[in-house]
């Protein structure tokens, strides 16, 4: 039988945008800062825990629904010894951009990020907790796992609509160039020297400015970066000591205690990603509003 500490992950090839995680029993489930290259959104399904969204940190119970945009270094961890549950969405960025260029008309199908890390939106909450549930039931057809998944986003656009793209500043070009350089390169070990060339920036104001910017180190970056290719990999179905070494991890070992504080998994939890059927329900449908 499944620990309630156990993490679930579901995955369903007939929606490939979408992944979840469930877990109803958060006590232990601690992460270390990080950041997905998706669009991640959960709700709480019970207890409380402290949210870390860049400059944003708050308690967050059950009701709440939580954003993270790709790129936003977050963390969300324990109260001491209370009891948390959660629903975590991760949703490709570009099928997200599509959907939010068919719902404004707009020119560009790139993703716009939500400038909201939190809400309390009941019918976000409830929303949030029925697609969930649709996707999880392994009597729901591929038809109603897909129209569950566009009625909550539409839901989500218009109720707290996507920023507006905007130029980005010169230092947040170079800054950008530096992240991109670091993902495009962690497969291997990378000198200071090569990032700041691709930058265009000098040593010390790339480390400075890159943790103002990001929440975090280079080196923090890309041990993030290898996270994600490293995930990318296991849900292929590759052997776990192949991604080690592919991702640029020493070994198997390394890569274990990497994954465990990024995720609060183990590769081999990941990569096993349990049937829709032995996933648990949440505990309880949210109120609805109105």
């Amino acid at each position: 039988m499944t620990s309630p500490a156990t993490p679930t992950f579901w995955r369903d090839a007939a929606v490939p945008f979408l992944e979840a995680r469930a877990i109803d029993d958060g006590r232990h489930v601690c992460y270390a800062r990080h950041a997905h290259e998706t669009f991640s959104i959960g709700l709480i399904t019970g207890g409380a825990s402290e949210y870390v969204n860049g400059t944003t940190r708050r308690q967050v119970r059950a009701g709440s629904v939580v954003l993270m945009n790709p790129g936003d270094v977050h963390a969300c961890n324990p109260l001491g010894d209370e009891p948390w549950a959660y629903r975590m969405f991760y949703v490709d960025c570009e099928w997200l951009g599509k959907l939010q260029q068919d719902l404004d008309g707009g020119a560009s199908a790139a993703f716009r990020p939500y400038a909201a890390a939190a809400s309390e939106d009941p019918a976000l909450h409830a929303g949030l907790a029925a697609m969930y549930d649709t996707c999880v039931d392994r009597h729901a057809d591929p038809l109603a796992k897909h129209g569950a998944a566009i009625a909550f986003f539409t839901s989500l656009h218009e109720t707290l609509r996507p920023v507006a793209a905007r130029a980005p500043a010169p230092a947040d070009d170079q800054l950008r160039r530096a992240a991109d350089y670091i993902g495009a390169h962690c497969m291997r070990a990378l000198k200071l020297d090569e990032i700041c060339a691709a930058a265009g920036l000098s040593p010390s104001h790339l480390i400075r400015s890159f943790k103002a910017r990001y929440g975090m180190t280079p080196h923090a970056w890309l041990v993030n970066c290898r996270i994600q290719l490293c995930r990318r990999r296991l849900k292929a179905g590759e052997p776990i000591a192949d991604v080690a070494l592919a991702a640029g991890f020493a070994d198997q070992a390394h890569l274990q205690r990497a994954f465990k504080l990024h995720v609060a998994a183990t590769p081999g939890q990941y990569r096993a990603s349990a049937p829709a059927a032995t996933v648990r329900s949440r505990p309880a449908a949210a109120p609805s509003r109105g």
